[in-house]
């Protein structure tokens, strides 16, 4: 037999099964529940929703939402539950935060199909200049603290180009510098199939497995993502920009929800290995919300209805 689990939404329910353990297999106790006072714990417990369901019915209440969430916990969206989300900080921020991260217009190496990495000789082209003006306009009625960009020419452009006419910080940091690829960085990506297939395949197959002499890029990667969010979700303010690259996007994404680089062929694991599963765009936006305890929420992922119009986008 197998085990389903359906993943609700408006098409017909799609199954992602794993065998069902045997018979056999001894299951654990049940837990033992204890209550010292059920009378009070059930009036702690019942104070607490009553908080919840004023602010709830009633949002200019004098019950804060910083108030509610010392009170009640919050994960994945809902109150009064825990563990549903992980923290991408592990202590408790100042307040909620909004992060937008946007990809850097197309670049000369896009254009010519090489591989980037971190070397900053590809730089920003006409065409992506126009898409980082369109981002701009797209992004106007959203107010931000702070921008974060990486250093790297491509990025640092087109963060100055969309940050034009603000006058809140444009900050670089380091950690979100693009993965660097060594002596693949400048090659096509037709040459550098040629000339290195195993090395290439492996880049392109199984990335978190990518190294050279030892080091792994994508791994690396990792660490500087979780870097990058604690450097940003300690900041002050509640709503921040992030401009970078494509590689690092999809280590932001990833760790803010929990998931690891790794390649995973069974369906049973299928939200282990990510990074090639996520792409986004030269411009593309994605939205993420942030609780006090550093959880996240995604809430848009690649937005780009602005790159065909002139949309502008409220959230």
């Amino acid at each position: 037999m197998m085990a389903c689990a359906s993943l609700a939404s408006s098409r017909p329910s799609v199954f992602f099964c794993s065998p069902r353990p045997r018979a056999s297999t001894p299951r654990p106790p049940h837990p033992v529940l204890r209550c010292s006072n059920p009378k009070s714990d059930f009036s702690h417990h019942t104070g607490k929703l009553e908080n919840l369901i004023a602010h709830v019915q009633n949002p200019s209440s004098n019950v804060s939402i910083d108030q509610l969430e010392s009170q009640v916990p919050m994960t994945g969206g809902a109150y009064d539950f825990k563990g549903a989300t992980t923290s991408v900080t592990n202590e408790i921020l100042s307040s909620p935060k909004r992060v937008t991260l946007v990809r850097h217009g197309l670049s000369s190496w896009n254009n010519e199909n090489r591989i980037q990495g971190s070397s900053n000789l590809s730089i920003l082209t006409d065409i992506g200049a126009r898409q980082a003006e369109k981002c701009r306009d797209a992004l106007t009625d959203i107010s931000f603290d702070i921008c974060f960009s990486s250093p790297i020419s491509r990025a640092k452009s087109t963060a100055e180009l969309i940050w034009h006419g603000r006058d809140k910080p444009l900050v670089f940091l380091d950690s979100l510098k693009e993965a660097h690829l060594f002596f693949l960085e400048g090659m096509t990506n037709a040459d550098a199939k040629m000339k290195y297939p195993e090395l290439y395949t492996t880049w392109r197959e199984d990335p978190a497995n990518f190294n050279v002499d030892g080091i792994y890029p994508v791994c690396k990667l990792w660490v500087t993502a979780r870097e990058a969010w604690r450097e940003i979700l300690s900041s002050p303010g509640e709503s921040f920009l992030v401009i970078t690259h494509k590689s690092i996007l999809r280590a932001l994404i990833c760790t803010a929800l929990g998931l690891g680089p790794e390649r995973q062929d069974s369906l049973s694991c299928f939200h282990e290995g990510m990074f090639r599963a996520v792409d986004v765009n030269n411009g593309g936006i994605s939205v993420f919300t942030f609780n006090r305890r550093g959880e996240a929420i995604l809430q848009s992922l690649n937005m780009t209805a602005h790159m065909y119009s002139n949309h502008i986008y409220h959230y």
